[in-house]
């Protein structure tokens, strides 16, 4: 627990542990302003726009705002010990494909939901995942391919069964996790030097990316016979 409450000060240094949160409301900051050119250029004439998809974008965002910092923690030590780079590939790839999967299924049906999951969970957990070589990346690709399959099952198996609560506790005990993965990266790098610096250019726009073909696919995009289409 010492070394927790020692990560948790880290949170306020210099070290890349000292930019998660800074991070982390950029990318929030960067989902407000595309959602908002959005809405005023094409998703105010949506009706019921607010009801019916209101709530999944909003965790949507949030979610992306959580994933995509581990990206650039995981950066920052370019290198990896091979057991806690093939946790990092497991659990992005888990985490980015059941959370963008079950938001998608839950407006669109499974079978987009499952698609843009597994996509979704396969490209961050590959690209988290590479920073211990051809192990990590296979753990990415497989978690990734079962998160997405997995989240859109759980959303659409709970269609008629408090779906809007479950998208909430599934986000929390996503966020939840992620932190402990922020925690194990600092727990097995704290020795280390951080020789990669860069910029917030690449998260920002990877998260404005998502968060627009997220929106997108939910109100435009394909859907399932449960859904009308």
């Amino acid at each position: 627990m010492m070394s927790f409450g020692a990560f948790i000060r880290e949170l306020n240094s210099s070290r890349v542990e000292g930019e998660l949160v800074k991070t982390f409301l950029y990318l929030i900051i960067s989902s407000v302003i595309a959602l908002g050119i959005l809405y005023f250029i094409r998703l105010r004439s949506i009706e019921d726009f607010a009801q019916n998809y209101g709530i999944f974008i909003f965790l949507s965002a949030l979610s992306y705002a959580i994933i995509l910092p581990s990206v650039r923690h995981v950066r920052a030590y370019k290198e990896l010990h091979c057991m806690a780079g093939m946790m990092v590939g497991m659990t992005t790839g888990m985490i980015a494909g059941f959370l963008s999967g079950f938001y998608i299924a839950a407006t669109n049906g499974m079978f987009v939901g499952s698609v843009f999951g597994m996509i979704v969970g396969i490209m961050i957990g590959v690209w988290n995942g590479r920073c211990c070589g051809v192990m990590g990346i296979m753990e990415g690709l497989m978690a990734g391919f079962m998160g997405g399959l997995m989240g859109a099952m759980t959303a659409v198996m709970l269609l008629n069964d408090h779906l809007r609560a479950a998208a909430i506790i599934v986000f929390l005990i996503g966020a939840t996790t992620l932190v402990g993965l922020h925690y194990l990266v600092y727990r097995e790098m704290k020795e280390s030097d951080c020789p990669c610096k860069e910029d917030y250019f690449l998260i920002i726009l990877s998260n404005i990316i998502l968060i627009a073909v997220t929106t997108w696919i939910m109100v435009f995009g394909p859907r399932s016979a449960l859904f009308g289409g």
